[in-house]
């Protein structure tokens, strides 16, 4: 799933194209909203809210969109529709840029007065004008016993972690995956270095934890199984934390981050 660095370079793509400028299509590949139109309507602007996507049309409307696992916005010159593709699920068009949605994991319309509705749950933003990492750190310690890796997973503790960051942040800090919330000793800078490696790589195609751009050097244990820690050589480990349908898959080094509980 995209993580929060990635959806907020779409909606800065998607801002671009479409602020400012009024539909002349809208598409909407979906049952529900198959009949609706926005032609002839202004759109005002596009912003992320964690992993979610809010691109407001004048009139109190915002299309709200959710990349999931493998959805994509791509932004193309206007022109002639494109090729009918069972994965385009949203057209949002205007004189001079197409959107094209693909395999997005959700398309709804809601009323922008009542956006609340479907991102109020979410807890702050690590790349909003309104982040704040106390708040984080105080949602996070509302479950002390919820082990660290499922916690920051979590999008109503902080919004914008996904699997390569958690992954990432938990080596860099030197904490074991399954360690209970209360346990971790400082979350003030797990939070705070969370925040910095995705602004650190928004504007970025890359997501980059080590600071080498060359391919397959770009993380410390994310991805890397059975290879050797940069650290201290000893085979990185992987194995699925959390309960279904939610599980992820964590990877770790057993000696930088000690083990305090062993994964059921």
């Amino acid at each position: 799933m995209p993580e929060g660095d990635v959806v907020w370079a779409a909606a800065k793509r998607l801002h671009a194209a479409l602020a400012g400028r009024v539909l002349t299509r809208s598409d909407f590949r979906v049952p529900r909203y198959a009949t609706t139109d926005l032609t002839g309507r202004s759109v005002i602007d596009t912003i992320s809210r964690g992993k979610h996507l809010l691109t407001r049309v004048e009139g109190d409307i915002t299309v709200h969109t959710h990349l999931r696992m493998e959805g994509a916005w791509r932004i193309r010159r206007a022109g002639p529709p494109p090729p009918r593709d069972h994965r385009l699920r949203l057209i949002l068009a205007n004189a001079e840029w197409q959107a094209l949605g693909y395999s997005l994991g959700v398309v709804e319309v809601v009323r922008t007065s009542r956006e609340d509705r479907v991102v109020g749950h979410l807890g702050p933003d690590l790349l909003g004008p309104d982040w704040d990492p106390a708040e984080a750190v105080r949602r996070l310690r509302e479950r002390p016993e919820q082990a660290i890796g499922e916690a920051l997973l979590d999008q109503t503790r902080l919004a914008g972690i996904g699997n390569l960051y958690k992954a990432e942040v938990l080596f860099l800090r030197g904490v074991d995956p399954w360690c209970p919330v209360g346990e971790v000793s400082d979350l003030e800078r797990l939070v705070e270095l969370a925040q910095r490696l995705l602004d650190a790589n928004k504007d970025h195609l890359d997501q980059i934890t080590t600071g080498e751009r060359r391919p397959g050097a770009q993380h410390w244990v994310y991805g890397r199984a059975g290879r050797p820690c940069r650290r201290c050589g000893r085979p990185i480990r992987r194995a699925d934390q959390g309960d279904r349908p939610e599980e992820r898959i964590t990877y770790w080094c057993p000696s930088c981050q000690p083990r305090r509980a062993t994964p059921s």
